[in-house]
């Protein structure tokens, strides 16, 4: 029987990587994104691996498009087993350049947007008792940086919604699986379309991953009984850092918080903005980051392995207890 996939976003970065992960394991995907052209691109992407792909344009904002849109993935592809919420919009500026407007249209895509693919999912999911859902979060839910606050609002109110739901999903023994992957910065173009009011062209703060680096970590959520991943160190030491010292951290971030969001190249008066409207192009998963992008995260290793790295460590402390026991005739 196939396996379908729902991806939101999934035309471009990381929700196209995910989308092609899918399908290197066999999955049929649907795609939903704005943009007409890439879907149809990623589309054939897919459909050149050997699966059944079907691209939806919808905007995530807009429910009932979203509702209109599971609904027809049921129809031509059959039952939805997983669905991932990963699009979403930015507006690079201080606080108080952003307009209500952005404020309202980066809520409605990031959280919004999220909200409305899980409810259309669980419509479907609920009356099977079974079914994964995948809400692509991010380090700064935990630990939000200047200049994003559109997005880190966003993605921390992604994780209030993603707990409360998790728990009516327990308490109604729904047997659906709920789950967030938290990703590090990733070399994708969301860093050229993004809406930015600072003057020079924003950049992912490094270290810097592929896209494929979470697209698999954001498999592995789907397909494995975790509560939450966080890919990458530089996700694990934000988060643990927060919750350790986040005085010092906003100090920190006062200070290098600018700097390393903004390159050195001005931005272009024509640079495109996608957060009304598409941008046209051929952009696919990557960036212009390549040259700086890491292919792999040894920390995730050990969350794809973490029945031996738990075996591991017990063997390495029941041998340091047997030595220390030897020593000390205990």
């Amino acid at each position: 029987m196939a396996r379908i996939v729902v991806v939101t976003g999934g035309s471009a970065g990381v929700g196209r990587a995910t989308a092609r992960e899918f399908a290197r394991q066999g999955w049929d995907v649907a795609v939903i994104a704005r943009g007409v052209e890439r879907l149809e691109e990623t589309a054939a992407e897919l459909r050149g691996m050997g699966v059944r792909a079907l691209a939806i344009p919808a905007d995530v904002a807009d429910d009932k498009a979203i509702d209109a849109a599971a609904e027809r993935v049921e129809r031509e592809l059959g039952p939805i087993e997983v669905w991932v919420n990963n699009a979403m919009a930015t507006v690079f500026a201080p606080v108080m350049e952003v307009t209500a407007e952005e404020f309202r249209r980066g809520t409605e895509v990031t959280y919004l947007g999220t909200v409305h693919g899980t409810v259309a999912a669980l419509r479907r999911m609920r009356r099977r008792r079974r079914g994964t859902i995948v809400n692509v979060g991010s380090a700064l839910v935990y630990r939000s940086i200047p200049l994003q606050a559109v997005y880190c609002a966003a993605k921390a109110a992604i994780r209030g919604f993603t707990d409360s739901l998790r728990s009516e999903l327990i308490h109604d023994r729904a047997n659906i699986h709920l789950t967030m992957v938290h990703l590090p910065a990733v070399n994708t173009p969301q860093f050229d379309w993004s809406r930015n009011r600072m003057g020079k062209m924003a950049q992912p703060v490094p270290p810097i991953f592929q896209p494929e680096v979470p697209a698999r970590a954001i498999v592995f959520a789907a397909t494995h009984r975790r509560r939450e991943i966080w890919v990458g160190l530089p996700t694990v030491k934000a988060i643990i850092g927060n919750r350790l010292a986040p005085g010092f951290a906003d100090r920190y971030l006062a200070k290098h918080g600018y700097d390393t969001q903004m390159g050195d190249r001005p931005q272009p008066a024509s640079a495109p903005g996608n957060l009304f409207q598409p941008v046209a192009g051929h952009q696919a998963a990557h960036g212009r980051f390549d040259h700086l992008a890491r292919r792999g995260s040894w920390e995730m290793f050990t969350t794809y392995h973490k029945g031996a790295v738990v075996a591991a460590l017990g063997v390495g402390l029941l041998s340091g207890l047997h030595l220390l026991a030897r020593r000390w005739r205990i």
